[in-house]
C-alpha cells in the first residue's frame, strides 16, 4: 500500500510565539462528538502531519487520518467538544483538511468556554471563529474573533458533515501554577514557558525543548544544522512565572552522533522588556549554569553546579557549537 505524506506546511511567522493548545501531548482530549463513524475524532489532535494510505480500508470504509463523520441525511450539523490540554487565550486556528478532497465540510465554526472544573453541562459557549468556508486538502489559518478570553474547552462545528485532518489552536498558555511552596518545572510549556527567539531550527524547533515527557525521536527536539562558522547556537526561553531554580535537567534523548559538545545556560530577571529587546541583551546575561560537557542520549542533572540567582524570568540556552537537545527542565519555586 502506497503512503502519501502531507505537503510541508510552514506556520505563519506571526504564530510562532504561540502554543498549539490542542496538542495531544499536552493532554488534550475529546469530551464528546456527534458522530465519528469513519474516523475517530482524537486523530485530529495528533501533532504529526496527516498521511494518506492508499487502499487502506476498515469495517466502516476508507481509513482516513483525521476525524470524519458519516454523510448526514437529516437537518443539522456535526460537532466535537474538546478539552484543551492547557487553558489559554486563542489567537488563531488552523483547520486542516489535508487529503480530504471530496469529503471535507463545506464550512466550520469554533466556540469555547472556560470551565477548569470540567463542568460542561452549564457551558455558556462564546464564539471564537464565525462560520467559515473550507476547501479541499488545505490548511485554513483563521484569526480568532475572541483573543482576550481564556478557554479550557472548545467545540468545533462542521457544516453539515465531513472530515478534518488536524485541528491546531494557537494561543497563549494561562499559567496554572500559583502555589509558591510547590516545586515546578518553571520553563515547561504546561506552566506557561514559551520560546522567544533562536539562532537556528533547521531539523527541529526549540519549542520541543519545553514539551511534556521525553522526546520520542530526534525530530521531537531542538536540532540545528551543522555549523560551518565560528560561534554557537542559542535559544531564548521565557519562564511561565519568575522563580528560583533548584535543579536543571538537560536531556539529549535520541541524539547520539549529533549531541552538543557543551551546553551552558544564561539567565536574567526582567519585567518590561519586549521580545525584540531581549535578543541583544541576552548575550550579557550572567550564567545560571556554566558550560557542561554533554553525553549522547542521556539526562544530565545539575544541582550544585547551579549559580546563585535569587529570581529569574528568562534563560538563554547555548548549544556549543551546534547539534540537538531533546528537553530542558528548570525545577524550582515561584518567587
Amino acid at each position: 500500500m502506497a503512503t502519501l505524506l502531507a505537503p510541508e506546511f510552514t506556520i505563519p511567522e506571526t504564530l510562532l510565539p504561540y502554543t498549539n493548545l490542542a496538542d495531544e501531548r499536552l493532554g488534550t482530549a475529546i469530551v464528546s462528538c456527534s458522530d465519528q463513524f469513519f474516523a475517530e475524532a482524537k486523530r485530529m489532535l495528533q501533532f504529526t502531519a496527516p498521511i494518506f494510505v492508499e487502499d487502506k480500508f476498515d469495517d466502516h470504509g476508507k481509513w482516513m487520518d483525521g476525524w470524519e463523520t458519516r454523510r448526514k441525511r437529516e437537518t443539522g450539523y456535526d460537532w466535537c467538544i474538546i478539552q484543551l490540554g492547557v487553558a489559554g487565550t486563542i489567537q488563531a486556528v488552523d483547520i486542516d483538511t489535508t487529503f480530504f478532497t471530496g469529503n471535507y465540510p463545506a464550512s466550520a465554526s469554533l466556540e469555547g468556554f472556560y470551565a477548569p472544573n470540567g463542568d460542561i453541562e452549564n457551558a455558556q459557549w462564546q464564539s471564537i471563529l464565525p462560520n467559515s468556508l473550507l476547501g479541499p486538502s488545505q490548511h485554513h489559518v483563521l484569526i480568532s474573533q475572541n483573543a482576550q478570553q481564556v478557554f479550557t474547552h472548545v467545540r468545533l462545528n462542521i457544516f453539515p458533515d465531513g472530515g478534518i485532518a488536524r485541528l491546531k489552536i494557537y494561543g497563549q498558555v494561562q499559567i496554572q501554577a500559583q502555589r509558591t511552596d510547590e516545586t515546578l518545572d518553571l520553563v515547561a510549556l504546561r506552566n506557561g514557558g514559551r520560546i522567544i527567539a533562536f539562532s537556528d531550527a533547521h531539523f527541529g524547533h526549540p519549542r520541543n525543548l519545553i514539551n511534556p515527557g521525553r522526546g520520542i525521536n530526534m525530530g521531537d527536539g531542538w536540532e540545528t544544522k551543522r555549523r560551518r562558522a565560528p560561534g554557537y547556537d542559542w535559544s531564548i526561553i521565557a519562564l511561565g512565572q519568575a522563580g528560583k531554580i533548584e535543579k536543571i535537567e538537560i536531556d539529549t534523548a535520541h541524539f547520539k552522533g549529533n549531541f552538543p559538545a557543551q551546553v551552558s545556560i544564561q539567565a536574567t530577571y526582567i519585567e518590561d522588556a519586549t521580545d525584540a529587546q531581549l535578543i541583544p541583551q541576552s548575550m550579557f546575561w550572567t550564567y545560571l549554569l556554566e558550560a557542561q560537557q554533554m553525553q549522547m542520549d542521556h539526562i544530565h542533572e545539575y544541582l550544585n553546579e547551579i549559580l546563585a540567582h535569587e529570581k529569574i524570568s528568562h534563560i538563554r540556552v547555548n548549544m556549543i557549537p551546534d547539534g540537538g537537545i531533546s528537553r530542558i527542565r528548570l525545577w524550582g519555586k515561584l518567587v
